[in-house]
């Protein structure tokens, strides 16, 4: 009898899936860097933003034909709650959970980055003649930097806890990364025959992103800009991480120049083709709780 040693299927899942718990934390305190230097950059603009008795709200094809309603903007970050909360419970459940919250953790992370210099580099005059701007400061010291940037931390960047009183923040639109980054998590790593509930989100992320600039919350190329680059860096980081020989860079893989490569080799490497859409309670329960009751003498089961 000749005995062949076979690999245990979890112990398989583990190697190609490996959870790596240090990178995620590592991928989260990147993205809580890159959230504050957000905040830091809003709170600079803040005080370079065009005085807006002065200057009105630049010519928007949309903006120009439609009359801004304040409580639109707050329809808008409902739906981005609902969304985001949508993902949290996903991420939650699924089986490889920490892989993708590092993918949803690093992406964002690029997001803010490259949004932080966006909205730094040009200024535009505020969008809205009806939303509430923060007095500018006559001396914006570092201390008042950074009270700033603690006060749009607690309101995670969303006005409608009143948390969010600064102008400026306009290339690229926020509301509009959220929401379609939500939208793309749920897409992905949500089971395909849940088609119908795919449609539901993507409604709701498309209402959203309507509804900032009904409030005028954005110029319309905000939104645009924002989609794009949402979509495209998305798109192209699973594609890279679905295809293990993109995992080398060589002279043919030009999706290897992307200057975020670097990071996606370290997060990557170990993952081994594209995730299974397997889902898990994160909690184990008790041994007790899953144990079959004993049968009672002289019943029949």
């Amino acid at each position: 009898m000749i005995k062949i040693d076979t690999p245990s299927p979890l112990r398989d899942d583990q190697s190609r899936y490996p959870k790596e718990i240090g990178k995620t934390l590592l991928a989260l305190l990147f993205l809580a860097g890159n959230f504050f230097l957000a905040t830091v950059s809003l709170s600079l603009v803040h005080d370079r933003v065009p005085d807006r008795d002065v200057y009105g709200p630049l010519p928007d094809a949309f903006l120009d034909r439609v009359q801004p309603q304040d409580w639109a903007l707050d329809v808008s970050e409902i739906l981005i709650m609902v969304v985001v909360n949508s993902c949290v419970l996903l991420i939650t459940f699924h089986k490889h959970r920490f892989i993708v919250m590092r993918r949803v953790f690093l992406l964002l992370s690029i997001l803010y980055m490259m949004r932080s210099l966006t909205m730094y580099v040009t200024v535009l005059p505020v969008s809205s003649r009806t939303y509430y701007c923060s007095p500018k400061s006559n001396a914006s010291s570092a201390g008042v930097i950074v009270k700033r940037a603690f006060q749009l931390i607690s309101g995670m960047g969303l006005s409608i806890n009143g948390k969010q009183i600064y102008c400026g923040d306009y290339i690229y639109s926020g509301h509009t990364v959220t929401l379609v980054l939500g939208y793309l998590v749920i897409s992905e790593y949500s089971p395909k025959r849940f088609w119908p509930i795919h449609w539901i989100y993507w409604l709701a992320s498309l209402t959203g992103v309507v509804m900032v600039l009904v409030a005028h919350g954005h110029y319309t190329v905000d939104v645009l800009i924002a989609y794009y680059a949402t979509t495209r860096l998305f798109w192209t980081y699973h594609t890279l991480a679905n295809n293990s020989l993109l995992l080398k860079q060589n002279g043919n893989n030009y999706i290897g120049r992307e200057w975020w490569y670097f990071a996606f080799r370290y997060f990557e490497r170990n993952v081994r083709g594209p995730i299974p859409l397997q889902y898990d309670c994160p909690l184990s329960l008790p041994s007790s709780w899953t144990k079959k009751s004993p049968k009672l003498p002289g019943r029949e089961s």
